[in-house]
């Protein structure tokens, strides 16, 4: 029997272990306590986890308050498939729907709190078949001021969004110089003229210049070595007129 037992047990933890066997439970998170000045709006901030799929038809929210004296629990707010805020009491026109059903949240808002507003709001999410599970409470305080560790933390908040901000418009820019920076790269690249490889044995037609063979003969007198004028003359034409001075010569002879 024992031996049985154990292995009975044995095979519950394993199915246990691997989700064959889910406890059901709905489980609340809450922040659990949390400071308002007065006349300021308070979020509620309420989130659940349910061990069944999120059914928004049959899914049931519901906000109770009690107040730090003695008194009975007043409803602050419901939800069925739409929100129901209260109608009368302390609460009438004084609290609103912040949730997301999908997104497991069933957070609430009471606008322009007052010190009657001091107690403990009680959050209760059913989701059936899951409807058994914890409830989540938040103990509230309405002040005059803020305590300093609010001043602290909004402080911070304020600063953590400033620095942020800077930054992401310290990255833009830089990201637009750098785009820039290629961009001209890209343009100079482009516009750049390809250099040519040169031919040293070429000549630029513009620093070119025609060299004309002169036609005029210069002659030279072997006896005073004294250059003579010039002759245009062709030589081709000078050996034809050559044969005719000498056919005239040889006519006067004759005569």
């Amino acid at each position: 029997m024992c031996v049985k037992g154990l292995y009975f047990f044995t095979v519950l933890c394993g199915l246990a272990a691997s989700g064959v066997l889910r406890v059901s439970g709905m489980r609340i998170y809450t922040y659990g306590e949390m400071e308002a000045v007065n006349g300021t709006d308070a979020r509620l901030k309420c989130t659940f986890q349910s061990s069944s799929p999120i059914n928004p038809n049959a899914i049931v929210i519901s906000w109770t308050f009690r107040p730090l004296k003695k008194g009975g629990e007043e409803s602050v707010f419901h939800y069925q498939q739409r929100p129901y805020p209260p109608v009368e009491g302390i609460f009438r026109k004084h609290v609103s729907w912040a949730g997301d059903i999908m997104g497991q949240d069933a957070s609430i808002i009471i606008r322009e709190v007052k010190f009657t507003y001091n107690g403990t709001y009680i959050c209760q999410v059913k989701n059936p078949p899951d409807v058994h599970g914890s409830v989540g409470e938040i103990h509230l305080r309405v002040v005059s001021t803020a305590s300093f560790s609010q001043l602290l933390h909004l402080a911070l908040a304020i600063a953590g969004g400033i620095t942020a901000v800077v930054l992401l418009i310290v990255i833009i820019l830089y990201c637009r110089r750098c785009t820039k920076r290629r961009q001209r790269q890209q343009e100079g690249n482009e516009e750049a003229p390809r250099k040519e490889r040169k031919d040293p044995t070429a000549c630029h037609p513009s620093r070119s210049f025609h060299l004309y063979m002169s036609e005029t003969s210069i002659e030279i007198d072997s006896s005073d070595g004294m250059i003579s004028e010039a002759s245009t003359k062709d030589p081709s034409s000078s050996e034809e007129e050559g044969p005719s001075s000498d056919d005239d010569d040889g006519d006067d002879d004759s005569d």
